[in-house]
């Protein structure tokens, strides 16, 4: 009990002198890392709470904000109970919310939006003392776990992984194998030849690639192969896109590879009609019953999907997992990434953020949330669960980090260039408009987003390279 006391002592001393600092016009974030508030106390402690043992009688009731609405009345219930049996006068309550980024984006501008949510992409690293507690030191976190620099800001951990995932493909195996397909594509086309081949042997009863439109947040995820997937660059994303000449145009990098070359499959798949007839009448949850029951045969979406199609149907072991077929110099990569990161309200009550604490830490560490759901645990020494077999015999590599004192560059020009990667995928959903109307080709597209990246550049002066 000590520990965990000890902890929120040095974090909440550190808020008061955050909030202090401000006042005086200094930021909060680095005026509490400039004095030191809590670094190495504060991590030290966290990495030793031992979950069951610390702080038995703690009492408190929290509000956890989740975007997991599929599971909020179900699985969440159940691992919310299985949490009190630890701690029987700690109370939870799962608040699921359909829009997630917006919506908690604008509760977080209050202080009593709940106890713990998962940090929306939106929240600038420099304000993230401003709405959460730190972990403690990024550097001792991250020697026992993995994902712990997505929600760092000047040496402290504001975000703990909720779980990781790896980027590729869901595919149906036996779809693959009825079409005669043994060998998994390594390049955009092979797998644009491959999705032809599927189509042409079924007859067109099985969507080769289904896009998932409607739903608009699962266009988000071609986003993500654009870095280590289709680079083999773990620099890429965190700090040479937001200096980079015209990163979109396929002349910046080798044919095949880049962010053209994963926007292109999109595309090209559309264009040549191996998609869904119409987009605007795709619905998710319906998506992952056909892939499991081979109606649709692939779909690019993160690892986390894979689970949830295998128990969407009747023939889970039909689910599959590829990895995305870009080849950079003769080899494939995987980009492997944290999902949302949990983050404790600063301004919760003392019990509540101790109750919290050891909440993220049970459901992280000893739940078997991430096998259950078929993600990557964050516990650096936790086996990779098997459906991602065929990933591992890639190179997979964990974006790097920004460089110090340039870590808001890239959101700066993401957001700037109203682009939004990973965040609003209007932009995605413009590809496959275009595609199927034939209103643009993609080398116009990425034209009109390289002008706005280079005028963004230029707004936050930003060195381009």
């Amino acid at each position: 009990m000590k520990s965990v006391q000890k902890v929120l002592s040095v974090v909440l001393a550190g808020a008061m002198i955050a909030a202090s600092a401000t006042a005086c016009g200094s930021s909060s974030s680095s005026t509490a890392a400039a004095s030191g508030t809590g670094t190495s106390s504060s991590s030290s402690d966290y990495l030793n709470l031992k979950v069951g043992e610390s702080n038995k009688d703690i009492k408190a009731d929290l509000k956890v904000l989740t975007n997991r609405t599929d599971i909020v009345d179900t699985k969440l219930k159940q691992y919310a109970a299985e949490f009190k049996k630890l701690y029987p006068n700690v109370n939870i309550k799962f608040e699921g919310v359909t829009n997630y980024a917006d919506d908690v984006t604008t509760r977080l501008s209050t202080k009593d939006w709940g106890d713990i949510c998962k940090i929306p992409s939106s929240v600038d690293k420099n304000e993230f003392a401003d709405h959460f507690i730190s972990y403690g030191s990024t550097d001792e976190l991250g020697k026992k776990y993995r994902f712990v620099t997505d929600k760092s800001y000047d040496g402290q951990c504001y975000g703990i992984a909720s779980v990781g995932n790896a980027q590729g493909i869901v595919y149906n195996k036996k779809v693959f194998k009825e079409a005669g397909i043994t060998t998994m594509p390594k390049t955009p086309d092979e797998f644009i030849k491959d999705l032809q081949t599927i189509k042409t042997k079924t007859s067109g009863k099985v969507i080769p690639l289904y896009t998932n439109f409607a739903a608009k947040w699962t266009m988000g995820a071609w986003d993500s192969y654009i870095g280590v997937n289709a680079t083999g660059d773990a620099t890429f994303m965190n700090q040479k896109l937001a200096e980079t000449k015209n990163p979109f145009a396929k002349a910046s990098f080798t044919e095949g590879t880049g962010p053209y070359a994963v926007y292109n499959i999109l595309y090209t798949a559309v264009k040549d009609k191996l998609t869904e007839s119409d987009p605007t009448t795709t619905d998710w949850e319906s998506s992952k019953t056909k892939l499991n029951n081979g109606q649709i045969a692939t779909m690019v979406l993160g690892s986390w999907a894979v689970n949830q199609c295998k128990t969407s149907g009747k023939t889970p072991d039909d689910v599959g997992y590829m990895p995305f077929p870009i080849t950079v110099n003769g080899k494939q990569y995987t980009s492997i990434g944290n999902d949302y990161c949990y983050g404790i309200n600063k301004n919760a009550t003392k019990d509540n953020q101790t109750a919290s604490l050891l909440f993220v830490k049970w459901i992280t560490e000893k739940s078997n949330y991430a096998y259950n759901e078929g993600c990557i645990p964050i516990v650096k020494t936790d086996k990779l669960p098997s459906i991602l077999s065929e990933i591992e015999k890639t190179t997979m590599l964990e974006d790097t980090p920004a460089v110090k004192g340039k870590e808001d560059e890239f959101t700066q020009v993401n957001r700037d260039s109203e682009l939004s990667l990973k965040d609003d995928n209007k932009h995605v959903q413009d590809i496959v408009e275009a595609a199927q109307k034939g209103s643009k080709t993609l080398d116009q597209i990425v034209s009109d987003w390289n002008t706005k990246w280079s005028d963004a550049q230029k707004n936050d002066n930003i060195e381009v390279k």
